[in-house]
């Protein structure tokens, strides 16, 4: 897998660079972003998205089936804890991401509903569902040393 590095730059916006791919982050002008990109949950569901499509093609294409386009629909919101069973704080929320997947082909009803389990097998998928650990190490960078001239 490879790495990804974000390099703030000047606001809310962030240079991403994903290998030898480079895009921008920001947040809408509502948000004090200038938004000249994406903001972090339109990527973190357009990584879900993506993936979602991808796993889909690549299993179609195994079996062999007439999958046509495929477009997942995404949106996020934060419904109350009050919602979801098992919650133990009240008055906190749970983040919800909604995915609507829709196929076109001539796909019979079993191969629907293959692809939609399959779907739910797409590699961030799990990531998301699985519970995330996310490990942080927080470094100062030493200002460049100063060389006296010779």
């Amino acid at each position: 897998m490879g790495s990804v590095i974000v390099r703030s730059e000047s606001g809310l916006r962030q240079e991403v660079t994903a290998g030898r791919h480079t895009l921008v982050a920001d947040e809408p002008q509502a948000a004090g972003g200038t938004d000249t990109g994406p903001d972090p949950y339109a990527l973190l569901m357009a990584a879900l998205g993506a993936c979602t499509a991808m796993t889909l093609r690549l299993y179609a294409g195994r079996k062999k089936w007439p999958l046509g386009e495929i477009r997942v629909e995404l949106s996020h919101s934060r419904v109350h804890a009050e919602d979801c069973e098992g919650c133990d704080r009240p008055g906190t929320q749970v983040e919800r991401i909604t995915r609507r997947i829709v196929l076109s082909g001539p796909l019979d009803a079993e191969q629907v509903t293959r692809l939609a389990e399959i779907a739910r097998r797409c590699p961030v998928h799990k990531t998301l569902t699985g519970g995330v650990q996310v490990s942080d190490e927080v470094s100062i960078q030493p200002p460049p040393r100063q060389t006296s001239p010779s």
